[in-house]
């Protein structure tokens, strides 16, 4: 081997190697993008995560109002019901006055005009 095909082979190589480092290189770049897009990714889906995590916090604290909400409809409803169950028992015992009273009215009317048929 003479020393100019020496210098040609060794030419050819170095070639070979900056080709070679080229590649690398637009691959490394390819790489990083890639990281650079992932980490972009990571970030949308952690803001995503906690605009999730805002939006249930704020559905918990809405259905413990409704809850709470709740909780004074059961209580009405009950003193409503209790209400009901003594104006319609005060009414029954209104009504079965009404009808003594009446009976003794009718009693004391019949009375009273016999009485005034009579004689004095």
């Amino acid at each position: 081997m003479t020393n100019e095909e020496f210098q040609n082979l060794v030419l050819e190589e170095l070639r070979s190697i900056k080709i070679d480092i080229r590649g690398l290189k637009e691959g490394q770049r390819k790489l990083e993008q890639g990281q650079s897009s992932l980490e972009e990714g990571q970030r949308k889906l952690e803001q995503g995560q906690s605009s999730l995590e805002e939006g249930q916090r704020k559905l918990e604290q809405g259905q413990k109002r409704l809850e709470n909400k709740l909780d004074a409809v059961y209580n009405q409803t009950a003193d409503l019901t209790e209400f009901r169950t003594e104006a319609n028992m005060k009414l029954d015992s209104i009504i079965e006055n009404n009808k003594s009273i009446h009976e003794m009215l009718g009693e004391h009317e019949i009375s009273i005009r016999t009485l005034r048929r009579k004689p004095v």
